[in-house]
């Protein structure tokens, strides 16, 4: 039965770390700046306008990244945990001696698994894209839904005169966002790279 080969798995897994640094980057360097140029002060009779404004762009920030980031976020903590569980694998074998790949084992072929080097970077990655899941979770979200709250701040009991104080914190709290992608697909590049020319 045809399989992926497991170096597909870590492109594919690779590139989504670096889909998610360009975002973030993006976010915290264009996007959300732009939207923040000329905020007027919260004593100025033209601030809560603009952060009824502000409030009423922000779902154009956060409903992209429910739909598209967040899942590809979560793809990369299996992809990367499968890319070490193959290299560890694949370790186990060259160790044993045994002559057959890891990938071998699983599918019933003896093609090498063409995934070497050290599984504990590949779970690196996986931990990083973890780390970024949990803090969109835990510490972003939040933040997004005072964000959001702007839109009506009577309703939601948002206090508006901290719209841009909430836009800043957010662009604060996302450079973990641009360090954890970042670290996940330098490591597994840098990895996968190595293995290869040690073959």
């Amino acid at each position: 039965m045809p399989t992926v080969p497991t170096e597909a798995v870590v492109g594919t897994t690779i590139a989504f770390s670096f889909i998610l640094l360009g975002n973030a980057v993006t976010q915290s360097f264009m996007g959300v700046p732009a939207l923040l140029v000329d905020f007027p002060r919260p004593s100025s009779p033209e601030h809560a306008a603009a952060a009824r404004h502000l409030g009423r762009q922000w779902p154009v920030f956060w409903n992209v990244g429910n739909v598209f980031f967040r899942p590809i976020s979560t793809l990369g903590i299996f992809g990367y945990a499968y890319a070490s569980w193959a290299a560890r694998g694949a370790s186990l074998g060259s160790s044993h001696g045994t002559g057959t790949s890891f990938s071998g084992l699983v599918s019933g072929s003896t093609a090498p698994l063409g995934l070497a080097g050290d599984w504990r970077l590949y779970a690196l990655s996986a931990a990083c894209h973890l780390v970024t899941v949990l803090h969109s979770a835990l510490n972003m979200q939040p933040l997004n839904n005072k964000l959001d709250g702007l839109r009506s701040p009577k309703t939601s009991g948002v206090d508006e005169s901290l719209a841009e104080y909430y836009a800043r914190r957010w662009i604060k709290l996302n450079s973990v966002r641009v360090v954890m992608p970042f670290v996940a697909g330098s490591v597994a590049l840098w990895q996968t790279l190595r293995s290869r020319t040690s073959l």
